[in-house]
Parts: structure tokens; C-alpha cells; sequence
């Protein structure tokens, strides 16, 4: 009771690690206000020499930097939770007879055995029972890389920091989305692009499938840099001033981006067939949310809802978050915090449960 208590009094805050930056916001769940937000760039491939090695200095400094240079208004605690780029994870979704619940432990052993291509001595994994009947429960597993978390958790701690959960990036792009739907838990097929992937998840009241894709608003930007023999800057533009949308560069831009929103639609495809085949078979998906910072491409939503026969739209749940006094983050930049966001409005009862 302490505990839950002690988390209660606490305000909590958001932190995005990705491979190309982190990302940080604390929110006053009740007023649904933004307290602080801030972020960072990384090195890629800095980052990835870090986590290979061991030596979390890279990670923590930057993480230092974003606390003490680059936050607009205040991060009001310590008490952080944390996101792992998807990418890196694995979720399930597994039904066993209710009262095989005092052997539960053992059924996700055996089960992770099956599906995940990694000795399990090498992953964190958790579950969550999501649904429960007199007969079945349904329980949804999660996994990432025991280097991956220690390492996030082990710099964030040389900051300071207390690091109250850590979860897949999806998760908590999904709570925010749910939150902004006022709760209707419509099925939905959530793509949230980033700067070098992007993770597609089945959101049907719990993440239900995930997958990702190597394409992302850094790639759409060198894919039309390469395509219509400009530099990276007028490519940039081009991306998030005409996009996919009727003008004159619509054609070119459309064939330059075309490749990489096929992969995204192939994926997609995939991930909708697993979940009526394996998981729902009377599930009817309602729409499509397209999140992200790689999601600033005007005409991506219709684009997407001819692709998929599915209405899709871009989502923008910032109208739900107050930024009161703040300079908010510029509008084509401000995609990169829903992650951030979705991490910050967690409920201490679904850290402690």
C-alpha cells in the first residue's frame, strides 16, 4: 500500500529512446496538461557501439544534456517510465483455460519458447492477463533484450532517474490513442512511422500483433533527395509541404515514396490477415491511425485508405493535451512526442497492478 501511495504522490515522466534521438515529456494527468517536454538528437550508430559494449556513457550524457539544456517548462520528478523501439520487441497474444492460471508462469515459458528466435536467458519478459472468463484467459506477452532495458534503465539511474516500467514504444503510442478516442476501443490498425522504422500494431482493447518495417521519414526524405536529384533540405520540403497531395510535385513525389509506403502496406496487410486468421476471425478492424514524425506527409491518410480499402487518417491527439503558458513544439516536430506522451499519461495503477 506504501508503494501504490508513494506512486500516487509522484508525478511521472515519459521517456522515448529511439535510435535516432530521445524524447521527453511529463503531463498532469487530471488537467491533461503538458508540465515539460524536451529532446535530443543520437548518433545511431554511436548509440548502437554504446549498447554493444556495454558502456552506457554515450546514452546517459545525452540524457543529462536533454535534462539540463533542452527541456521547455519542468519535469517535475525522477520517476520516469521508458519505451524500447518495438523493432527490438516481441508480443503475443495467448489463451489458456482459466484454471491453468496457477501454472501461468510455466504456459509463457513454454509459449515464448515457441515464437521468439531468442534464448530466453537473453530477454525481459512480461504479461499482462487482458481478458478473463470462466473458461479462458487471455494473456498478452511482451519481450525485449535484457542488454537493451539494463542498458536504458542503467543510464537513465546515473541521472538520477527512478525507472518505474519499461515498455514497448506501440504501447504506449496505443494508450494515448485510446485516451484521444475518449475510450470507444474502436479495432484499430495503428502505423506509427518514425524516423528510421516504422511498427504497425492491431490495437483491439490490448495491443494484439506488431511487426515493423525498415522505412521511415528519414528514408521517404532520401528517397525523393535520390528520385528527383535534389538535396536533402529541398527534399525535406518537398516531403512536408506537398507530400502526397494534388499539386504540381504530387506525381513525383508519390513515385519517389512509393516504394517505401509499399513495404508499409505489405506489412499491414500481413499483420490484418495474422490478426483475423490466428486471433479474431469475427474481428472487424474500424480504422487505421497513422501517428509518428515520419508521419508529415500531407495526403498520407487518403493515401493509406485507398491502399487498404480501411479509412485511415493521421492522427492528432494534441487536442486533448493543454500546453497552457509553453511554446509548443513546432508543428512539424510535434509528432515526435507521442510516444513521450503516451508514456507520461499512464495511471500509477497500471504500473503497480
Amino acid at each position: 500500500m506504501k508503494q501504490r501511495l508513494f506512486l500516487h504522490d509522484k508525478p511521472i515522466a515519459g521517456i522515448d529512446v529511439s535510435p535516432t534521438g530521445i524524447k521527453v515529456m511529463a503531463i498532469d494527468p487530471k488537467k491533461w496538461t503538458v508540465l515539460g517536454y524536451g529532446s535530443v538528437d543520437l548518433d545511431p550508430t554511436q548509440l548502437q557501439e554504446s549498447l554493444t559494449s556495454g558502456d552506457v556513457t554515450y546514452l546517459s550524457d545525452a540524457i543529462k544534456l536533454l535534462m539540463t539544456d533542452h527541456i521547455t517548462g519542468h519535469i517535475p520528478s525522477n520517476h520516469v517510465v521508458m519505451s524500447v523501439p518495438t523493432s527490438r520487441t516481441y508480443s503475443r497474444n495467448i489463451v489458456i483455460p482459466s484454471e491453468a492460471e496457477k501454472n501461468l508462469l510455466e504456459a509463457i515459458r513454454l509459449e515464448a519458447e515457441q515464437y521468439i528466435p531468442v534464448p530466453l536467458s537473453e530477454l525481459n519478459v512480461g504479461h499482462e492477463i487482458t481478458e478473463r472468463t470462466d473458461k479462458e484467459l487471455t494473456v498478452t506477452i511482451s519481450a525485449a533484450p535484457s542488454v537493451l532495458v539494463e542498458a536504458f534503465v542503467k543510464a537513465c539511474e546515473a541521472n538520477d532517474m527512478i525507472v518505474l516500467l519499461v515498455e514497448p514504444g506501440i504501447n504506449s503510442v496505443a494508450r494515448l490513442i485510446n485516451h484521444a478516442d475518449e475510450g470507444r476501443q474502436m479495432p484499430t490498425v495503428i502505423i506509427d512511422i518514425g524516423a528510421a522504422t516504422t511498427d504497425i500494431a492491431i490495437f483491439d482493447k490490448t495491443i494484439r500483433a506488431t511487426s515493423s518495417v525498415n522505412e521511415g521519414g528519414n528514408s521517404f526524405t532520401l528517397k525523393i533527395a535520390n528520385s528527383m536529384q535534389v538535396s536533402l533540405e529541398r527534399a525535406h520540403q518537398l516531403k512536408v509541404l506537398d507530400g502526397l497531395s494534388h499539386g504540381s510535385k504530387q506525381a513525383q513525389v508519390t513515385a519517389a515514396l512509393k516504394p517505401s509506403l509499399d513495404q508499409i502496406i505489405d506489412k499491414v496487410q500481413k499483420i490484418i490477415r495474422f490478426y483475423i486468421e490466428r486471433i479474431n476471425s469475427e474481428g472487424k478492424l474500424a480504422q487505421i491511425v497513422i501517428v509518428g514524425g515520419g508521419s508529415n506527409v500531407p495526403g498520407l491518410g487518403e493515401y493509406f485508405t485507398d491502399a487498404l480499402v480501411m479509412p485511415a487518417r493521421v492522427a492528432s491527439p494534441w487536442q486533448m493535451l493543454n500546453f497552457g503558458t509553453l511554446p509548443q513544439p513546432v508543428r512539424q516536430y510535434k509528432p515526435r512526442y507521442i510516444t513521450a506522451a503516451g508514456l507520461a499519461c499512464i495511471s500509477p495503477k497500471e504500473i503497480v497492478r
